[in-house]
């Protein structure tokens, strides 16, 4: 598999880029990678059960997410919980690709896999917020290289008219752990406590680390480049400290506070100095000639904007469920299961339907995209009285919509550069998506903080206000905790108690206006991804379509000199 990564011997695969995809295939044929099916098998089975423990460990997280917030305090910082691990993995994405593309696959996914576990240790052990969220930055350190590595694998294993049926395959393993996830944390939490939620991953794991190196080939690229390390760390100052100043700014709304200034003017000080470094070094990290393709520049720009709608959308719905509707965790695991299903079944088919169709990326996309506005649209409407199959079915909807548009914009990239860039194409995918994703849970979070206060703020009554000295009623209507942990209810009753038969009656009036400013809150998160979710679409509208490569040296026969590339 390697080894043809490094390959260069074809002119196909030695040509520059093509501008917009010129040609019919948009860039140098695909080269087989000289691997004997059994291990092409296994290595397939591998990323399955690699792809599976990462996407179990994110499906459980989110259910148990508002309980560990109750437990360990810091609701402005519900959303830290989840930044971290994107921002680690964000980092880790670009370079594990290049790392791969020098030195083989198998190693570093060992690495990974060792790192993805270690920090699930260090997250269960977590006694405050601040070593959770530290924790979760090592494990996003581990799941990066994971995640990067399995796409990049995928196309290194089959070409792109193939592809789509192995992601679909892909999106098994992810939809069968997309069922179990939410239902298992739900039930640990109950009934234990959220620490197990990454305790678990120990068991499932460590029998994966085994497997890859026991069994994962280990081939390495016949030619060698170097690996741009200092491309690597002006990439990471480009972006990490710009997205912390996101995070820490949102999380206080205080914008000027000295770390969100540092975090901004280290990162605008680093991008000018990377983009120069990357124009003139031979091998970058990031070459920047690929975004030259339109289908590439336009592919990242919609996986930015639906990563920054998707994890900041999926990552509020449990709270949604347990917070407004008023469901446990348990519960709120089982209706996050059709949603997730909805997922599996979307990419299942939109692969399928790619690989067989000819590779009509532009038309599913526009589908996908429109299917999940409507879910979105859906659930920008809730409220306080919203039923429970409204949000069910604005879940679904979205999920089917969202899956659809999982395989396309990684395919249409792969397809449409040539192959010695597909490791870093692929990779990029990722960190656009990644990039997408952490912006958007840093300013959802802040927002969704300084919405409900809002909302408590000018809905409470004038009695609750005589009831309460302000500092108390400061600090219930700073978040919604009392809804969804019990510890946190008690403290709510507890400041009405003195008040007698009448405190009661204050309390579950406040409680219930904690509950409408949540609904609202969210509904205005999910307005936002709305939009942004609209924006993908029309960009979609733009994106070239380019028929699908077949296997090259492989499969093809020779071309007359000058011929477009085939398909």
């Amino acid at each position: 598999m390697d080894k043809a990564a490094g390959s260069t011997s074809s002119p196909a695969a030695s040509a520059q880029i093509s501008h917009a995809g010129a040609g019919a295939g948009g860039a140098g044929e695909w080269e087989a990678p000289d691997l004997p099916r059994r291990a092409v098998l296994l290595t397939l089975g591998g990323v399955m059960l690699a792809m599976f423990l990462a996407s179990l460990d994110q499906t459980i997280v989110a259910t148990a997410l508002p309980r560990i917030v109750a437990d360990l305090g810091g609701f402005s910082r519900f959303t830290w919980i989840t930044t971290a691990y994107i921002v680690a993995s964000t980092s880790v994405v670009p370079l594990a690709g290049s790392i791969a593309d020098v030195y083989g696959r198998k190693w570093l996914y060992v690495a990974g896999i060792t790192v993805f576990l270690i920090g699930s240790v260090l997250s269960a052990l977590s006694q405050s917020m601040d070593q959770l969220i530290a924790a979760r930055a090592v494990q996003g350190l581990g799941g990066g290289t994971m995640m990067a590595l399995s796409f990049v694998t995928i196309g290194d294993l089959f070409p792109p008219s193939e592809r789509g049926k192995y992601q679909g395959i892909i999106a098994g393993m992810f939809g069968i752990s997309s069922v179990l996830g939410p239902t298992i944390g739900g039930l640990v939490t109950d009934n234990l406590s959220w620490h197990w939620i990454f305790y678990i991953n120990l068991p499932l794991g460590i029998p994966v680390l085994l497997l890859f190196i026991r069994l994962f080939p280990e081939a390495r690229p016949a030619k060698r480049r170097r690996i741009d390390w200092i491309g690597a760390a002006l990439m990471v100052l480009s972006v990490v400290p710009a997205l912390l100043a996101v995070s820490v700014g949102g999380t206080g709304n205080n914008w000027t506070e000295w770390r969100v200034i540092t975090g901004f003017t280290i990162s605008a000080t680093a991008l000018p100095v990377f983009v120069w470094w990357g124009l003139h070094v031979p091998d970058p990290i990031l070459p920047f000639v690929i975004f030259k393709n339109r289908v590439v520049a336009v592919s990242m720009a919609a996986i930015f904007l639906t990563g920054f709608a998707m994890f900041g959308a999926i990552t509020f719905i449990p709270l949604l469920f347990q917070g407004v509707l008023g469901d446990s965790a348990t519960k709120s695991g089982s209706f996050l299961t059709p949603m997730m299903l909805g997922i599996v079944a979307g990419a299942a088919i939109s692969g399928q339907v790619l690989s067989r169709t000819g590779g009509h990326y532009r038309i599913q996309g526009v589908v996908g995209l429109a299917i999940m506005s409507a879910g979105v649209g859906l659930l920008s409407a809730i409220s306080a009285d919203t039923s429970r199959s409204l949000a069910l079915s604005g879940a679904i909807t979205m999920g089917v919509g969202l899956g659809t548009t999982f395989p396309l914009f990684t395919i249409a990239v792969q397809n449409a550069v040539e192959y010695r860039f597909l490791g870093v194409a692929t990779s990029s995918t990722q960190f656009f998506r990644s990039i997408g994703g952490s912006v958007g849970l840093a300013i959802f979070g802040a927002f969704l903080a300084s919405r409900f206060s809002s909302y408590v703020e000018s809905s409470t009554s004038a009695e609750v206000r005589d009831a309460l000295d302000p500092a108390t009623l400061e600090e219930l209507s700073s978040s919604p905790n009392a809804l969804v942990a019990p510890d946190s209810l008690q403290r709510v009753n507890a400041a009405f108690a003195d008040l007698g038969e009448r405190g009661g009656q204050l309390s579950a009036d406040f409680l219930e206006t904690m509950r409408v400013s949540l609904a609202n809150a969210i509904g205005d998160i999910f307005t936002i991804a709305l939009g942004l979710i609209l924006m993908a679409l029309v960009l979609t509208l733009f994106l070239k379509e380019i028929p699908l490569k077949r296997r090259g040296n492989t499969e093809s026969k020779p071309q007359e000199p000058g011929a477009p590339a085939g398909k």
